[in-house]
């Protein structure tokens, strides 16, 4: 007897392909894993055990914030966003040095300014006392 809407005959001849994906066991094994991993990482994290001296070295400072100096197509100065009048820049410098030389002057210059201009700027920065200038420029597209 057969029943009502099932093929007769061969069980695969009427058989439809099955569509979709059965994530059930993926879903299990991903459980399993994080459970393993989960009690696993506490573990990876203990080192060796050890009692660490004390020192009364005092903490590092933090890095202080560079002095920038940008240099304009038309040669004018700024100081960190501060307009700089002409001939000025040396003893502008010379008053940042007054609190300490160690920091770094950053020098921004537009690539179309003359190279003498940019010297003479660095002058002026070497000249207030600072040693360390960085020139700094654009990273190239990639």
């Amino acid at each position: 007897m057969a029943m009502a809407g099932l093929p007769q005959g061969d069980d695969e001849a009427g058989a439809l392909p099955l569509s979709e994906i059965n994530v059930t066991p993926f879903v299990d094994v991903m459980l399993v894993l994080l459970i393993v991993f989960m009690v696993a990482a506490p573990l990876m994290l203990s080192a060796v055990p050890v009692q660490l001296p004390s020192a009364a070295a005092a903490p590092a400072t933090p890095p202080t914030e560079p002095i920038v100096l940008t240099l304009d197509r038309e040669g004018n100065a700024f100081l960190r966003d501060e307009p700089i009048e002409a001939g000025t820049l040396t003893a502008r410098m010379r008053v940042l040095a007054a609190a300490g030389t160690d920091r770094t002057v950053q020098v921004r210059a537009d690539r179309g300014l003359a190279y003498g201009d940019v010297l003479a700027a660095m002058g002026a920065v070497s000249a207030a006392g600072f040693s360390r200038v960085a020139l700094l420029a654009e990273q190239p597209a990639r």
